[in-house]
């Protein structure tokens, strides 16, 4: 059996010209990183009068060791629609270093549904990352030098809550003291490293709508608090000039395309376990304008991405989803099932009938929390029997949702047909309740408190009985409203593998509280952020990472990179 990067090797890709006029764009708008990727100036949205196509949201259940196949399905729907003589533009996320050489895996896409060139993509890309990095860790220097020098602001060291960042799992870096070796090296703190997909400034990066935006979005960035408690911002630090500076040409959309030939935007990569877990807005619009049908996706499960996706991006950029697809794959609910990896490619109804209900929970929240039409993708493997299913659609069909099995792995856009009329659809139609994107509603109201935004995202979402608080929470959600940052939503940090903040709680859990440890805001990004359970802003590599598998030959040929 080939890898995916073999396949994607083999594959001839279009020049990148060739894609972008396909969805009207000019050449002027395009800047080329070699042939067959290339950014697209944002002054495109200002300047052309497009219609905004249908928007498409590609979600899942909690994933497992399993495999679920999310951005497979986006871009193997997508190269569907295709086929079906629409027009379509794909927007996903670009990945993370850190996945990419630890255990998750890139994000591009497999087998005969990815977008290229995936080598380019997995790994360094455009640089967007890079500057970003850049740009958080501007400020952290700027913030430290501002204390040598006097420290005019009356900056709390001990309230400092900016950190620094990297894209790489890098356990070693959470927790360090830094400033170290007498007064002309800094001020001695305890300090740490975030990943950058974690920073607030991939946070902004993706919510921004212009780049006079993203300027005034960063310059609200709190780094920390004075000896009063009053809040110090990256404008007070007169930085965010200098920052934007650094990202006004990450800002621009990535242009590449799948193995079929399907344009696709990749641009910023905030993780939803610990961020908003969206591609930036600028790239969502971007393929709105410019397709009949834009399909997007949400980080890990629809608990995570997709409950981020409608009440943070949705609600701040005043989008609805016109259909939203939830992938599974019988393997992935056996496991939820309690059926451990080894053994999940025998049949067993039993266990399958365990694990279904975290399916259907998913599906639940889309149609009766958020009112949008759902249809179910079956991701389909070889060892998937008649019997299991049957049975999950047996069980979709109880709750009015279709199912389609799709293909899309092993076939491309020809394995993803029947999941792309079924979308079609719903976008064109509703669903037999007569959901629709007119009938979008958020999980919560804005006019709620921070700590009822928190309880309506447990109960509602993730099935909680309740929230403990812990008492720094408690303090810090205080401060927050008395600081006049009460009306933002919230964006939660949570285990991604279960549907409680404990990642051992499989399938669709009951009877748990959620408890949030401690909330911090990212007043620029425009969220509160509520860290749950043992959540971790850097992750480190486990002792058999995807690293050891990379290498390159003499000619610079990549292999190992899935």
């Amino acid at each position: 059996m080939k890898t995916d990067i073999e396949i994607a090797q083999e594959c001839t890709p279009e020049p990148i010209g060739d894609i972008a006029s396909k969805v009207g764009i000019a050449e002027d708008y395009l800047e080329c990183y070699g042939s067959h990727k290339a950014k697209v100036d944002y002054n495109l949205l200002r300047e052309e009068e497009h219609a905004p196509g249908k928007l498409v949201l590609v979600t899942a259940i909690n994933p497992t060791p399993a495999g679920e196949g999310k951005t497979t399905t986006t871009v193997g729907l997508a190269d569907a629609l295709a086929r079906l003589g629409k027009n379509v533009v794909v927007a996903l996320r670009e990945p993370s270093l850190g996945p990419v050489f630890g255990i998750k895996g890139g994000a591009a896409g497999g087998g005969y549904a990815q977008v290229v060139p995936m080598e380019d993509i997995n790994l360094h890309f455009t640089g967007d990352f890079h500057a970003i990095g850049a740009a958080n860790n501007l400020l952290a220097a700027m913030l430290d030098a501002h204390i040598q020098n006097g420290n005019e602001l009356n900056i709390d060291t001990r309230k400092i809550t900016w950190k620094r960042v990297v894209d790489m799992n890098d356990r070693q870096l959470r927790h360090i003291v830094d400033g170290l070796g007498g007064r002309a090296h800094g001020v001695p703190r305890e300090d740490g490293f975030d990943i950058t997909v974690a920073s607030e400034v991939m946070a902004i990066f993706c919510l921004a709508t212009s780049i006079t935006d993203l300027k005034e979005r960063l310059g609200r960035i709190v780094v920390g608090y004075t000896y009063d408690d009053e809040p110090v911002t990256a404008h007070d630090l007169q930085a965010e000039g200098a920052m934007t500076a650094l990202l006004k040409d990450a800002l621009k959309p990535n242009l590449v395309q799948t193995l079929e030939g399907t344009p696709a935007f990749v641009h910023g990569g905030p993780f939803a376990n610990i961020a908003h877990g969206c591609n930036s807005i600028m790239a969502t619009r971007m393929a709105l304008a410019l397709g009949d049908y834009c399909i997007t996706e949400a980080g890990f499960g629809a608990d995570l991405g997709a409950e981020k996706f409608l009440d943070i991006k949705c609600r701040l950029a005043g989008l609805a989803p016109d259909a939203v697809v939830v992938v599974a794959t019988v393997r992935a609910l056996k496991n939820h099932g309690g059926v451990a990896k080894a053994d999940l490619d025998r049949e067993d109804l039993a266990a399958l009938e365990r694990g279904l209900p975290n399916l259907l929970a998913h599906v639940e929240n889309i149609t009766q929390v958020y009112k949008l039409p759902c249809v179910v993708a079956i991701n389909a493997f070889p060892t998937d029997t008649k019997a299991e299913l049957d049975l999950v659609e047996t069980k979709c069909t109880e709750l009015g949702v279709s199912v389609a099995l799709s293909e899309v792995w092993a076939k491309g856009g020809a394995g993803g047909v029947a999941l792309a009329e079924s979308v079609m659809a719903l976008c064109e139609e509703g669903d037999a309740d007569g959901r629709s994107a007119d009938t979008f509603e958020y999980s919560y109201d804005d006019s709620l408190s921070l700590t009822e935004k928190i309880e309506a995202i447990a109960r509602r979402i993730y099935h909680a009985d309740g929230v403990h608080f812990e008492g720094a929470a408690v303090k810090e959600i205080a401060k927050l409203e008395r600081l006049g940052f009460g009306d933002m939503p919230v964006c939660m940090a949570k285990t991604q593998y279960s549907f409680s903040d404990d990642p051992t709680k499989l399938g669709a859990p009951r009877g748990f509280d959620i408890t949030v440890k401690q909330v911090k805001v990212s007043a620029g990004a425009g969220f509160v952020v509520a860290l749950t359970g043992d959540i971790m802003t850097m992750p480190g590599l486990g002792k058999f990472p995807s690293a050891h598998k990379i290498d390159v030959d003499e000619n610079g040929v990549i292999s190992g990179l899935f």
